[in-house]
């Protein structure tokens, strides 16, 4: 007597069907969007409004270090301005004495980052609003300094920057230099996120919660904040030098103050330790910034009136980000999709 056994397909794996391809994580299928997204806006926007995107992707470069620095290391810095200023003079200065054009810009961010690894021995003893006043001091000294020495052009600045040139290649236009600094935000994106979801990143996270639980862990807690101080100083010189070589001219008046606040502002609207919302908070500033910019130069309106309108809109922000949304755009909308899509397997 013979048996016939019907074989089900849970049962042989030869005969099985093709196995199911994994679909993307909505998290890289947005990342892929805003990728694309990002690479047509260059072309789609009007001409007179490139400058305005080329500023926002600096602008993003800066606040991504300066994000991880406040959201990891638990440092806030009113004076990142400062080593903007330091990138764009070294690239600046570099490009005029005859040096190649991108051998500035490599020295910028190197330059930038050795400064803040010396000026941070011993910062980073400070902490909390002490550490945020002895960085804005930091800036004001360097704006002192560089507008009374001669050989940093003075108050005057330094005019004439030569085009950036790479391999032959000049970027000439407004448009190289979009697809420049997005290359450069590119980058640093990339480096964040490898150093965050590295094992390091995990000392990092472990030190924004507690310093002391930190510590008693075995992390370098010392080691750590200055390697993220001098970082994120670093990306702030990167900004700098693509800024030097895009304008063309670098002075003290280039790096106010009011550019620190900025860029806190920024990331605290965004949301600090994420890169995402050092994304939102550079954009949401920048365009605000721009509008109020428009506002405040219309006819009839004060010479002050965009500096004394961008100084009332931040402490706005700054008090209902605060009272509202204390985590920020990025953290406070992932956490609304979260319990919007947890409570939906209960309500069915």
């Amino acid at each position: 007597m013979s048996v016939s056994v019907r074989n089900s397909p849970r049962s042989s794996g030869a005969h099985a069907g093709p196995a199911r391809r994994r679909r993307p994580a909505p998290a890289t299928l947005g990342a892929a969007a805003v990728a694309v997204v990002a690479l047509l806006v260059p072309v789609l926007l009007p001409a007179t409004q490139v400058s305005v995107y080329v500023l926002l992707l600096l602008a993003a470069i800066v606040v991504v270090g300066l994000s991880m620095l406040m959201g990891f290391a638990g440092q806030v810095s009113l004076g990142q301005a400062s080593f903007t200023m330091i990138g764009g003079y070294t690239a600046a200065l570099t490009a005029t004495h005859g040096l190649p054009t991108w051998l500035g810009l490599l020295l910028a961010p190197v330059v930038a980052a050795a400064c803040a690894a010396l000026v941070g021995v011993p910062l980073l003893r400070l902490r909390g609003h002490q550490l945020a006043f002895a960085t804005l001091a930091i800036q004001l000294i360097l704006l002192s300094l560089v507008g009374r020495l001669e050989w940093t052009g003075g108050d005057i600045g330094l005019q004439g920057v030569p085009r950036l040139q790479v391999a032959g290649y000049e970027f000439a236009e407004e448009i190289s230099y979009a697809y420049l600094a997005l290359g450069a935000l590119g980058l640093v994106v990339l480096v964040t996120r490898h150093i965050v979801t590295s094992r390091p990143g995990r000392g990092l996270r472990a030190l924004a919660t507690s310093e002391v639980a930190a510590a008693s862990s075995g992390v370098p807690v010392a080691v750590y904040k200055q390697a993220v101080f001098s970082l994120s100083a670093g990306f702030a010189g990167l900004a700098g030098g693509i800024y030097a070589f895009y304008i063309g001219y670098v002075a003290p008046g280039s790096f106010p103050v009011l550019l620190s606040f900025e860029y806190v502002v920024m990331v605290v609207v965004g949301g600090a330790g994420t890169i995402w919302g050092a994304l939102a908070g550079a954009t949401a500033i920048t365009l605000l910034l721009q509008l109020l910019n428009d506002i405040g130069t219309r006819e009839g309106m004060p010479a002050s009136a965009p500096t004394v309108l961008s100084y009332a809109v931040y402490g706005l922000l700054l008090v209902v980000v605060v009272l509202f949304l204390p985590r920020g755009l990025v953290p406070s909308a992932t956490a609304w999709w979260d319990r919007r899509t947890a409570s939906k397997p209960m309500e069915g």
